[in-house]
C-alpha cells in the first residue's frame, strides 16, 4: 500500500493522499499500430460535453508506455509518455525511485514490445523523472498542449496502466485548477505538487506518470496522485474516488527539459531562513500572521531587494505568507531571474519589495 499523507483541508483529516505507484497485478496488454516519428494531435474540440475518447485513444496510445521497475524485492509498475522522437520518456519520480540505484527499469510500448531503459534524471521535488530508450527508428511522441489556458469543466482523457493494465483510457473533466497538493517523496520527505490540475477522470495505482490530455490529444498534465477515503480500519483505501491530480504540462516540460539537458533541476531561491509567527508573536508586530525572517543571505536575492533579518513577510507573490510552504510553492513554479513581490512589516510599517529570484549557488 503506498504511503499516505493526511491534509487539514479535506474532510477534516479524513482524506489520505496516495501516490498512484506500485501495483500487484501486471498485465501487459499490447495496443497495435501507430506511425512513428511525429507527434499526434488533432484540432481542439469545443468545450462542453466530452472528448471523442475513441479518436483520442487511437492518436495518443501509441505514445504511452508502461513502466516496470525491479530492484531486489522492490517491484512496481507505472506509466509514462514519449515526449521526444529520440526516445525520451516522461514519468513520475515515485514510479522509478526504488530502481534509481542499481535496479532495472523496463518500458513496454503500446504494440507490446518491451526494452530496458536508462534513467536520464529525476527530481523528487516535482515528482518527475525522464527515461531514455534506444530505438533504431524515430518513435511517435505526444503533442504538448498548454496548462495555462485550461478551464474548469473542460473535458479531458487520462491514459496509462492502472494496476498494470496497459493502454487503459478513462475520461472526465478538469475539476479544479491550481491545487497545491502535499505528497510523499524520497526518504520519508514530503513534496508539493504546485498548481496541480484536479480531475475526476479515473486514476488508480499504476496510472502515475501517465498522460492527461485535452480533446485534441495534447498533453496538459502528468497524472501523479489521487485522494482516497480511509477504510473502516483508518487506513487509506486503494482506488479512485474521482479526485485525482496531475502536474501541469507547462511545469512538467520545463523540468523535463532541464533533466534532459543537465540531468538535474536548478531551482531558484530567495536567500532567507524564515519561520511562521505564532499568534502571540504576530500581535506584537501588528499582523495576523506572517513569516519572520531569521536570517537573510548576504548578497542573496532578498538581501538585494532590501529585506533584513527581523522583517515579517505577510504576502509573497500575491498570496498570504502564512507558512514556509509558500516559499516552496513559489520556487517550484518559478525560475531564476523571475521577479516576485513581497509585502513585509518592519518597525510597524508595511512596505513592498521586488525580489529577483537567483540560482542556488
Amino acid at each position: 500500500m503506498p504511503p499516505r499523507v493526511p491534509t487539514a483541508w479535506f474532510l477534516r483529516h479524513r482524506i489520505a493522499w496516495m501516490i498512484a505507484a506500485a501495483a500487484v497485478l501486471i498485465v501487459l496488454a499490447g495496443f497495435a499500430g501507430g506511425l512513428a516519428g511525429h507527434s499526434w494531435a488533432r484540432p481542439v474540440a469545443a468545450y462542453g460535453g466530452s472528448c471523442d475518447a475513441v479518436q483520442v485513444a487511437s492518436q495518443v496510445l501509441p505514445t504511452i508506455v508502461t513502466v516496470s521497475i525491479k530492484n531486489g524485492a522492490a517491484n512496481g509498475v507505472g506509466s509514462g509518455e514519449i515526449i521526444r522522437a529520440d526516445g525520451h520518456i516522461l514519468t513520475n519520480n515515485h514510479v522509478i525511485s526504488a530502481a534509481a540505484d542499481g535496479g532495472t527499469i523496463t518500458v513496454v510500448f503500446s504494440d507490446g514490445h518491451g526494452t530496458e531503459t536508462i534513467l536520464v534524471g529525476r527530481d523528487p521535488q516535482s515528482d518527475l523523472a525522464v527515461l531514455k530508450v534506444s530505438d533504431p527508428k524515430q518513435l511517435p511522441f505526444i503533442a504538448h498542449g498548454g496548462s495555462s489556458t485550461l478551464h474548469v469543466g473542460q473535458p479531458v482523457v487520462a491514459l496509462g496502466a492502472p494496476l498494470g493494465l496497459s493502454s487503459t483510457v478513462t475520461a472526465g473533466i478538469v475539476s479544479a485548477l491550481g491545487r497545491n497538493v502535499p505528497v510523499p517523496s524520497d526518504n520519508n520527505t514530503t513534496a508539493t505538487l504546485v498548481g496541480a490540475l484536479q480531475t475526476d477522470a479515473s486514476i488508480n495505482p499504476g496510472n502515475s506518470g501517465g498522460a492527461l490530455v485535452n480533446c485534441a490529444g495534447r498533453l496538459v498534465g502528468i497524472n501523479t496522485a489521487i485522494a482516497t477515503v480511509p477504510n473502516a480500519e483508518g487506513t487509506a483505501g486503494g482506488g479512485s474516488v474521482g479526485i485525482g491530480f496531475a502536474v501541469p504540462v507547462n511545469l512538467a516540460m520545463r523540468i523535463a527539459g532541464q533533466l534532459i539537458d543537465t540531468g538535474k533541476v536548478a531551482y531558484p531561491y530567495f536567500g532567507v531562513t524564515a519561520t511562521p509567527l505564532p499568534p502571540s508573536a504576530a500581535s506584537r508586530f501588528g499582523v495576523d500572521d506572517g513569516l519572520y525572517l531569521q536570517a537573510v543571505t548576504p548578497g542573496g536575492p532578498a538581501d538585494s531587494a532590501g529585506l533584513l533579518p527581523g522583517d515579517v513577510v505577510t504576502r509573497l507573490d500575491g498570496r498570504p505568507a502564512t507558512d514556509t510552504g509558500v516559499l516552496t510553492e513559489v520556487t517550484l513554479a518559478r525560475k531564476a531571474g523571475d521577479t516576485v513581490e513581497a509585502t513585509y512589516v518592519r518597525g510597524g510599517k508595511s512596505s513592498t519589495a521586488t525580489i529577483t529570484l537567483g540560482a542556488i549557488p
